[in-house]
């Protein structure tokens, strides 16, 4: 590079760390809360109706953690890691304790157990057998980072930590992947996003797009090897924060996410709505496509029926019902602030999942149905063959906005989204313009790390 390039390359490093500063003061101005929780809601579906359920001497509040679900002891909740900020930022550091909820008995328990997994946040957990399975995630200080590809497993009945060591090539360090039990006792882990320093100030994300599988090694609990795959079908586009969820028929699901393009002078991230399975026995991905309400299909067939003269423009409607389709919601904060999310809806069974084989099914697509909106880092859960969806964030220009949506889709029929709770306007709300800093003096036994300015807590925008 000539002496010219170079100067124009510094020039562009000049006006992009002048942006990240003028970002910093706009920041400060605005006195931007963050707000941690560690309450603990249960959804009744029959009721469809949130009940919040207080337990005493729960964990600490925070997030960025995993959470397990077995059927051990009439049914358990384990609560491995995440993170802790203060309102103002000043604080920040990771946990490395583990806790479980025993659900006969309503009563937390931290498990002390020595030899397990640093503190950090973005990890990922499955339950295997009689074992906890743990996986990478990453750690962030005052002056560094570090990202991981570790692995530990913590046996459900000794309560012991053990760090696995896998023969073959593993993934490398990451957080914010997806990580699965496949039907032939494997683990699959596919994604994530990591970042590494290039030069002083500067650091490079990347969003992994390669998947592994971690099976026991000739079926011996104790050697584990790591291989890697490379499914065939509609693969995801690269993306971090998606979330993950087991469906019926034994396919991972995969849901939303977030892929951040890197800029000049800032970090923009494109938010996703879009459903995937992956079919661990066939080793192939599928786009998930919804067929649409049945009952517009029967309407349909009976208006053609009923007026075949205007089977033309109907052929007109259907042919157009196959583009894509914008819809636009708007959420209203409480500083009066209108936030307009764009969906872009393609037609239903236009591509990816194989489709049923009705064969009505291709040429009687309905108009796309809105479900939830574009987010990452959303919670799912399938029960009954009903696929829910809660929660999430996404981001406005500088803002981030917390959801509080819930969705359901019945997986077995494909047909559409129904919204079981609204986006409400009222709580969408930027938490600013407070003086409270009473979580900030908190000592919390399990935590690692820790920010102790607000120029370094400012910096922390890893992914989960």
């Amino acid at each position: 590079m000539g002496k010219k390039g170079k100067k124009e390359k510094k020039g562009r490093g000049a006006e992009k760390t002048a942006a990240k500063m003028e970002k910093k003061v706009s920041k400060r101005s605005r006195k931007e809360e963050t707000v941690l929780y560690n309450e603990l809601y249960v959804y009744h579906i029959r009721k469809d109706t949130w009940t919040k359920v207080d337990i005493p001497s729960p964990p600490p509040r925070r997030c960025a953690h995993q959470a397990v679900m077995v059927p051990q002891g009439g049914g358990q909740l384990w609560v491995f890691g995440g993170e802790f900020a203060s309102p103002n930022g000043e604080q920040f550091y990771h946990y490395k304790d583990l806790w479980v909820l025993h659900l006969a008995t309503k009563t937390w328990e931290q498990v002390r157990s020595t030899g397990g997994p640093s503190g950090r946040s973005g990890h990922r957990m499955v339950a295997w057998k009689r074992q906890l399975i743990l996986f990478g995630g990453f750690h962030e200080s005052t002056r560094d980072y570090i990202y991981y590809n570790d692995v530990y497993a913590f046996n459900l009945d000794t309560f012991a930590w053990s760090k696995l060591s896998p023969a073959g090539t593993g993934p490398t360090p990451r957080s914010g992947c997806q990580m699965s039990v496949t039907p032939q006792g494997g683990i699959v882990l596919y994604g994530g996003y990591s970042k590494q320093r290039v030069k002083k100030d500067v650091d490079k994300g990347t969003r992994h797009s390669d998947m592994f599988l971690l099976k026991p090694e000739d079926g011996r609990e104790d050697k584990w090897v790591w291989t890697r795959i490379n499914p065939s079908g509609v693969k995801p586009t690269p993306r971090s924060g998606f979330s993950v969820a087991m469906a019926p028929n034994h396919q991972t699901l995969f849901f939303g996410g977030v892929c951040d393009k890197e800029e000049e002078e800032n970090l923009e991230g494109e938010f996703f709505n879009d459903l995937y399975f992956y079919d661990a026995t066939r080793n192939r991905w599928f786009a998930g496509q919804l067929k649409g309400p049945k009952s517009e299909k029967k309407n349909r067939r009976r208006g053609r029926k009923e007026e075949p003269e205007g089977g033309s423009k109907q052929a007109c409607g259907r042919a157009s019902a196959q583009g894509p389709v914008e819809v636009v919601k708007e959420v209203v904060a409480e500083d009066g602030t209108v936030v307009t999310i764009k969906q872009v809806l393609a037609a239903p069974g236009s591509v990816g999942q194989a489709q049923s084989e009705d064969e009505d099914s291709s040429e009687e697509a309905s108009s796309p149905v809105p479900g939830p909106c574009p987010r990452s880092n959303a919670m799912l859960a399938v029960k009954h063959g009903m696929l829910y969806v809660y929660g999430g964030m996404f981001e406005a220009g500088d803002r981030q906005i917390t959801l509080s949506d819930l969705h359901c889709l019945d997986l077995h029929r494909m047909e559409a989204w129904k919204a079981l709770v609204e986006m409400d306007p009222e709580t969408q709300e930027w938490l600013e313009e407070t003086d409270s800093e009473e979580d900030s003096e908190e000592e919390v036994e399990g935590a690692e790390g820790g920010y102790e300015d607000e120029d370094s807590a400012e910096e922390s925008s890893a992914e989960d």
